[in-house]
């Protein structure tokens, strides 16, 4: 063995070298060397998380598709791809190159399925909202998805925004997209046969990006670190002439099986390509387009540059396929072949410069880490009083924190316009909703798509917190009136050496599956990203859930918006919530940790069945999820979407002490939603409620420009609209913006 192996620099550990050198029967040469590194990262290969990965189901009502790079389902003969990734460590150095080329990313995986990209949402987590540093990471993170976003001509349609000191050394960009192939358009596959031509496509390699999975995401931040090098520079202008030239070349024909040249470049796409296909694969890196005459062979294998993808092709076909890109302004080289074996050799200036076994290469030994559930935190005991502005003010104060506040400042800068087939604006709805082309003469049919995740909650039990964020999926899925269909997780969790943390994503896992199981939801497609933590600790368990579902009728989708007056605002659900992890305890006593509500994965079915069977009969107005903020919330948020305001009568609860009122207006606790019925459909819903075994209670109706509360006791509160749209909309003066 080398006396000096350059192992750390990599990210490889001692006794991952051994066991290369073992799998080798020799020492690796640098290139062989790098190879590994990046392909054994947890990133690509999951050796520590690939274990219980296996237990997420797989099976739904609607046909899954489970690719390489993304996933799906089956939808009238159309297939629905879906991928969520993270792009946390390079967000956290490069705010807008790193957010940039997240969403570059996860678009080429969806691309790389033979899918058009139609919709992005994001998800983003940032430090506190008052910390300065947070709204540099703000505007480079905003300016990075609106720059590429925006560029390509994929619109933006949604996603959610979290603050909380946590995230304030390790911020975390999840993206989400959704592609759409027509009946009759090929799937894309990774899985190549042998005696293939092996195509770079896009745009040229550079030295940008070298070690960006194996090392910038796969080790804890360190503030003595240098990472700029390591993180990628997109151009989205590129990024849009790639879409173009995949699509007509896939449909050409000539094209056989495609992948993403993302984490990993070069090393991850032929590996895992060849491995796919059960075949060996031969690759000449003097064919390969380059930004600098000579770059080492490792840097090659390594550079995540981006717009690259890496083709298998029909022999004689491939002067076609690049006449296809060249005609869209980009590079493409037939840089070699697969073949009959299981070696992929990779050659520089005619010598060999790497030969490995392609399976031991793609699959690393699995790492078994032990975990352990941290010791318990007791919660901070909390004195909950009548506030003394009252229950009013708690009301301004609550719609100004910056985890309940219109997030309009961040997306208005995204374009969720182009392709035209935005059916809700970006804050109107809890979903947002694209148009399908229509097929037939019926209605034309729509996808829903959200992003959801419950840190705190997660924090408190992350087995609870997860079964929570995928219930929470579903419901904001079923208030735009769609049916949920399909999940896709991010599962972002500190450092996996540390058992407690390790069993945090563990416990995860374990509630992600569970809740999918039981509401009937496969689990299509994923990421895992680990070592989420800085200097200033580790940012909360954060699995977040991507979720699409399908709408029958795009015509007849619901917002939150109440939609006139004279509407009776019905709540479905219990009317009291818990104050552990809500935003009230957060924002009001300045701790979160308490009780926390548990899921009711049956109550959960219920009410869902009943929303959607009430909006089947046409008899709602509009349907909105009880979440950050609880009831009173819910109820502004509504009042301000519809320009109308409410007034409620809770007279009939039997709650008069100041924590049981605030678990009235401010309590958090899943399976609860609010919609609107005409006088006249009342009866008609309180029937499918009674029918489903599910609380329904008349809170009130809607009119005027105020909400009005009669409380559980003598008190009556209010507060204008005026009132509460100006705090709504305090998020650039919460963050200097």
């Amino acid at each position: 063995m080398a006396s000096t192996p350059v192992y750390p620099v990599l990210g490889l550990t001692p006794e991952e070298y051994q066991r290369i050198c073992d799998v080798l029967e020799r020492e690796p040469s640098p290139t062989e060397l790098a190879m590994f590194s990046v392909e054994w990262s947890e990133h690509c290969g999951y050796p520590r998380s690939r274990e219980f990965l296996s237990t997420l189901p797989r099976k739904g009502k609607f046909a899954p598709l489970v690719g390489t790079d993304a996933g799906g389902i089956v939808v009238d003969g159309r297939i629905v791809v879906f991928k969520v990734e993270s792009h946390n460590h390079p967000s956290q150095v490069e705010p807008k190159a790193g957010a940039a080329t997240g969403v570059g990313g996860i678009v080429r995986d969806i691309l790389s399925m033979g899918a058009r990209p139609v919709a992005l949402l994001d998800s983003l987590r940032f430090g506190g909202a008052r910390d300065p540093m947070t709204a540099h990471f703000v505007r480079g993170v905003v300016d990075g998805i609106q720059h590429y976003g925006n560029c390509i001509g994929v619109p933006t349609v949604g996603g959610e925004v979290t603050f909380d000191d946590a995230y304030a050394g390790n911020c975390l960009v999840n993206v989400m997209c959704v592609g759409v192939l027509e009946p009759g358009q090929k799937v894309m596959t990774s899985e190549a046969p042998a005696d293939l031509s092996v195509m770079f496509l896009g745009s040229r390699t550079g030295r940008d990006g070298i070690g960006g999975c194996s090392v910038l995401a796969s080790r804890e931040f360190r503030e003595e670190d240098q990472k700029r090098p390591t993180v990628q520079i997109g151009d989205p202008f590129a990024g849009k002439c790639l879409i173009e030239a995949t699509l007509e070349a896939i449909a050409s024909g000539a094209v056989i099986a495609m992948k993403d040249m993302g984490a990993a470049g070069l090393t991850c796409t032929t590996s895992e390509m060849a491995a796919a296909g059960g075949v060996g694969m031969e690759i000449d890196l003097d064919r390969v387009p380059r930004l600098e005459a000579r770059m080492e062979p490792f840097e090659l294998m390594m550079s995540e540059s981006q717009e690259r993808m890496l083709a298998a092709v029909v022999p004689g076909r491939e002067d076609e396929v690049i006449e296809i890109y060249h005609r869209w302004g980009l590079q493409a080289q037939h840089v070699g072949h697969t073949l009959a074996g299981n070696d992929l050799v990779i050659r520089d200036q005619g010598r060999v410069v790497a030969q490995v076994p392609v399976n031991a290469l793609t699959s690393p030994e699995p790492i078994h880490l032990p975990y352990e559930a941290p010791p318990p935190q007791a919660a901070v005991p909390v004195a909950i009083d009548v506030p003394g502005g009252g229950w009013g003010e708690t009301l301004l104060r609550m719609m100004s924190s910056p985890n309940v506040c219109s997030r309009a400042w961040i997306f208005r800068q995204y374009d969720h316009t182009v392709q035209t087939n935005t059916i809700v604006p970006p804050g109107r709805a809890d979903a947002a909703v694209i148009r399908l082309p229509r097929t037939g003469d019926g209605p034309v049919r729509g996808l829903a798509a959200t992003m959801d995740a419950n840190p705190r909650f997660c924090a408190l039990d992350p087995y609870e917190g997860a079964r929570q964020a995928v219930a929470e999926a579903a419901r904001n899925l079923v208030c735009v009136g769609a049916e949920p269909a399909g999940v896709t997780d991010c599962l972002n969790f500190g450092n996996p050496e540390k058992p407690d943390r390790f069993w945090q994503f563990v416990r995860g896992v374990a509630g992600i599956g569970d809740a999918c199981t039981e509401l009937g939801l496969p689990v299509v497609s994923g990421n895992v990203s680990f070592f989420n933590e800085s200097p200033r600790g580790a940012v909360l368990p954060t699995p977040t859930i991507g979720m699409v579902g399908v709408v029958e009728d795009v015509n007849r989708v619901l917002t939150m918006a109440f939609p006139g007056e004279g509407w009776d605002i019905v709540l479905l659900g219990d009317a009291r919530g818990e104050l552990g992890g809500s935003e009230y305890l957060a924002e009001m006593h300045g701790t979160w940790r308490g009780p926390l509500a548990t899921l009711d994965l049956a109550r959960e079915k219920t009410l869902q069945g009943t929303v959607l069977e009430a909006h089947g009969s046409g008899i709602l107005g509009s349907a909105h999820d009880l979440s950050e903020g609880g009831l009173m919330v819910a109820v502004a948020e509504s009042c301000l979407a519809g320009g109308v305001g409410a007034r409620l009568d809770l007279t009939g609860l039997d709650t008069s002490d100041s924590e049981g009122l605030a678990r009235v207006y401010f309590g958090e606790a899943p399976s609860r939603i609010v919609v609107t019925v005409q006088r006249d459909g009342r009866d008609a819903l309180a029937a499918i409620a009674e029918r489903h075994g599910l609380p329904f209670r008349v809170l009130g109706t809607t009119a005027g420009r105020h909400l009005v509360v009669r409380g559980p006791g003598t008190e009556e509160w209010a507060a204008a609209l005026a009132g509460l749209r100006r705090h709504h909309g305090m998020l650039p003066d919460i963050l200097g913006l």
